[in-house]
């Protein structure tokens, strides 16, 4: 599955937002404060709203009124999403739709639904359709033989108009593209990593197949590879010992008292340095070479400003991580204030945010006839974003 479109309303900073035709890598540049973390947290809200619901992930932002945009306070919440998935041996564009609102005083959804098109022509059928916890869902949707008129709709009572109809529905196999999309949320990997969470000793009987947001499982995780992946595992470390000067070897150590640590090794000593002693970069290297050779990885990763504690050379590399990453199926989303960061990537990849009249708008670089004419004769996207070409991201 892989994200081609959202359209946002009212969500914070985005009064009104679209974007379309999505790459499997799109990387956000933006002065500070222009809603690069605002549009990575609506990944997080949907998955926060899935997890619990509504009101309880409108909480944790500060409730309704801090998350609806200024002035909009009587107006809904929108977050529409499009993505592609094989449906009947087909690749459909699927629009998944939820509005947030409330009614005498109380937060509700006051619209979701689920929805693609069966054939090549035609309008999309709505697969589910809700509104303030009552609904109906289609139940035989991949019997293509059926008019829209003869699919089976089974009506539901959520019993809150709180909860998302695609948490419940999607434990359902027999709802198969709300049980795909619920899946892929819950899935999505939407990076806050710690150096400091990741460091120290863990508790040696924690197992853990993914890296955490934070990263203070990443001992857990390395053990898991090494253990499990070796070949994975050794992959990593070569690419470590290419990409960190000294770094000659990594292990996981389990101590007596049993707890886990990492050991760096490095050639010029002869006794590894434990995680605690090893350099902010070190650590961030690593965790991101584990995150992004996850056995079983994420579809969809959001990373914030990569270039924190990196040294500036290797953040070609990373980008080049990240495409990789990508090319094998993933979703990629950065963002960064690095011109050595952005000196990697395409011109298709590039998007930026900038303020008008208070509130974020996105554009896209290759929208833009002279930065695309540059680009074509071979300057590249950090020098150019350096001269202040992209609107109004420079900050002065």
């Amino acid at each position: 599955m892989k994200l081609e479109k959202i359209h946002l309303e009212n969500f914070k900073t985005f009064k009104e937002m679209t974007i379309k035709d999505l790459p499997a890598l799109c990387v956000f540049v933006g002065a500070n404060g222009a809603g690069k973390s605002t549009l990575f947290d609506v990944f997080s809200f949907l998955k926060d709203c899935l997890e619990s619901n509504v009101g309880k992930a409108l909480r944790q932002r500060g409730d309704f009124r801090e998350v609806v945009s200024r002035g909009e306070h009587e107006r809904n919440i929108c977050i529409e999403i499009q993505y592609r998935t094989e449906i009947t041996k087909r690749k459909r564009l699927v629009t998944y739709h939820l509005e947030i609102g409330r009614e005498q005083g109380k937060v509700c959804v006051v619209e979701e639904f689920l929805r693609y098109k069966r054939g090549s022509s035609g309008s999309p059928y709505y697969f589910f359709r809700f509104s303030k916890g009552k609904g109906s869902a289609v139940t035989n949707e991949e019997d293509f033989s059926k008019t829209d008129e003869k699919l089976n709709r089974e009506t539901q009572d959520l019993g809150s108009s709180e909860i998302l109809a695609l948490k419940g529905l999607g434990q359902f196999e027999k709802f198969k593209a709300a049980n795909e999309l619920r899946a892929f949320i819950e899935n999505w990997h939407v990076s806050n990593f710690h150096v400091e969470a990741s460091r120290g000793l863990k508790d040696a009987a924690m197992y853990a197949e993914h890296l955490s947001e934070t990263g203070d499982n990443l001992q857990a995780v390395a053990k898991n590879i090494h253990e499990h992946h070796s070949e994975i595992f050794a992959a990593i470390v070569r690419k470590m010992q290419r990409r960190v000067p000294g770094v000659s070897g990594i292990e996981t150590k389990d101590t007596e008292d049993g707890r886990l640590l990492l050991k760096f090794r490095n050639g010029d000593f002869r006794d590894p340095f434990i995680d605690r002693y090893v350099s902010d970069g070190t650590m961030k290297m690593f965790a991101y070479l584990v995150l992004l050779h996850d056995p079983a990885p994420h579809q969809f990763l959001c990373i914030e400003e990569p270039e924190n504690q990196l040294y500036p050379t290797l953040l070609h590399e990373l980008a080049e991580e990240f495409r990789d990453y990508a090319q094998r199926g993933g979703q990629v989303f950065v963002s960064t204030h690095s011109p050595d960061f952005l000196n990697a990537v395409e011109l298709d990849e590039v998007f930026w945010l900038e303020k008008e009249n208070g509130f974020t708008v996105v554009k896209r670089a290759r929208d833009d006839q002279q930065i695309a004419a540059y680009m074509a004769d071979g300057d590249q996207m950090g020098s150019l974003w350096k001269q202040g070409l992209m609107g109004k991201v420079d900050p002065r």
